[in-house]
């Protein structure tokens, strides 16, 4: 008899411990599911990160705020007129942004969209697939790449804003759909492409106004065999240099002959145009370099404007802007560590019968980067020349102070 208690004994040990043995495994492995689907969350180079242990969500926020002081006024001269008008010195919240990224299921599978607030405009909007890097692809509303100067955040440019021609020739955001990617060969044989189609009526217009749409492409150069991000100012300090070359091209019909942040619109003598009444074919030969310190870029534009509703008239507009910057602590030891200086030359002609005015700007400026791009102060000081048909001239001085920070 007491064997057999013995005999039960041992058995009911062993069902108690294999079933100890079968709960501590479920255990283990709800726990294991549980800690796969914990979010950490800290502060990072886009604000505030949530990321999940598994690495398949994250949700990145960030705001910005642009503080700017301007005087006689703000904005860039676009007329004769505007030379012989009322001038406001202003002090405004320039830019207030909210920005929210990430990548959702898959770190491949990445989204973002940006708010304006001060002007409730939703700015971006997108979805990226980018698990190659010599083929990606991207669906929404966003900035088209075709320029360098338009393409980089207006936090993280060298100047206080972007140059005189910027209103004359950007693509600004678009609607639409976009491939692209880096074809990485051996040594010099680096290049990155894009390539989209668009509704070409600008931002916040989701339709085509006369199913002509927008095609834009884009082959970029990285003649020194390294990327060179969308960026102003070297805050890297790179020790080999790098650089881009790249040209552009663009074809639309819509009743817009430019576009902003406020979508299309419409240069000086093409007002209130038609469905389908302008043609306007683009092109862009862009250069950029970054080395120790030393920062360059340039754009050289070209831009057809043919009326189809007026006996296919056309006009050829033409500008270029030239622009470097320096951290001379590289050079002169003395000189404080966050402290840059960049200068900027642009020009405008927009080559009609109606208007002939050359415009003219050159800017200097001076960076104090309290912590890069995040949190800098910028002083810029700009005068404009505009020389009217008849060589009546006209000039103005500006003077901007800008304080940059993001959260």
């Amino acid at each position: 008899m007491s064997n057999r208690r013995c005999l039960l004994y041992k058995q009911l040990i062993t069902c108690s411990a294999l079933l100890l043995l079968l709960c501590h495994n479920t255990s283990a492995q709800q726990e294991a599911a549980d800690t796969s689907k914990k979010v950490s969350a800290h502060y990072g180079s886009k604000g505030f990160e949530f990321k999940t242990a598994d690495d398949k969500f994250l949700l990145q926020v960030q705001s910005r705020l642009q503080f700017r002081f301007s005087t006689p006024e703000d904005q860039d001269p676009v007329t004769f007129d505007d030379f012989t008008g009322i001038t406001k010195p202003a002090f405004r919240i320039n830019r207030a942004r909210l920005k929210v990224g990430g990548h959702a299921f898959k770190p491949w599978l990445k989204y973002y969209w940006e708010y304006e607030l001060s002007q409730s405009n939703l700015l971006n909007y997108t979805i990226m697939i980018e698990k190659w890097d010599w083929l990606k692809f991207q669906v929404g509303q966003f900035k088209v790449e075709y320029t360098r100067e338009r393409r980089i955040s207006s936090g993280e440019q060298t100047m206080v804003d972007r140059s005189v021609i910027n209103r004359e020739f950007t693509l600004d955001r678009q609607q639409g759909a976009e491939i692209y990617g880096r074809l990485k060969g051996k040594g010099i044989a680096d290049f990155n492409y894009w390539a989209g189609v668009f509704t070409g009526t600008g931002r916040g217009s989701t339709t085509n106004d006369d199913n002509h749409l927008m095609y834009f492409s884009r082959l970029q150069w990285n003649f020194t065999g390294r990327y060179l991000d969308f960026e102003g100012s070297d805050l890297e300090i790179h020790k080999e240099p790098a650089g881009v070359l790249a040209v552009s091209g663009v074809t639309n019909q819509s009743p817009y002959t430019r576009f902003s942040q406020a979508g299309g619109g419409y240069l000086e003598g093409y007002e209130d145009g038609k469905p389908g009444q302008y043609r306007v074919t683009q092109a862009n030969i862009e250069t950029a370099l970054m080395y120790k310190g030393f920062s360059w870029q340039s754009e050289f534009h070209w831009k057809e404007i043919i009326d189809k509703l007026n006996n296919d008239h056309t006009d050829n507009l033409h500008g270029y802007y030239i622009q470097a910057g320096y951290f001379f602590h590289e050079a002169l030891h003395w000189w404080p560590k966050p402290l840059e200086l960049a200068v900027r030359n642009a020009g405008y002609n927009p080559n009609r019968e109606a208007d002939q005015t050359k415009k003219r700007e050159t800017s200097v400026a001076a960076n104090w980067f309290f912590n890069g791009h995040k949190n800098k102060l910028t002083a810029e000081t700009s005068y404009f020349n505009y020389d009217k048909t008849g060589g009546i001239p006209a000039h103005q001085w500006r003077f901007r102070l800008q304080w940059d920070i993001s959260l």
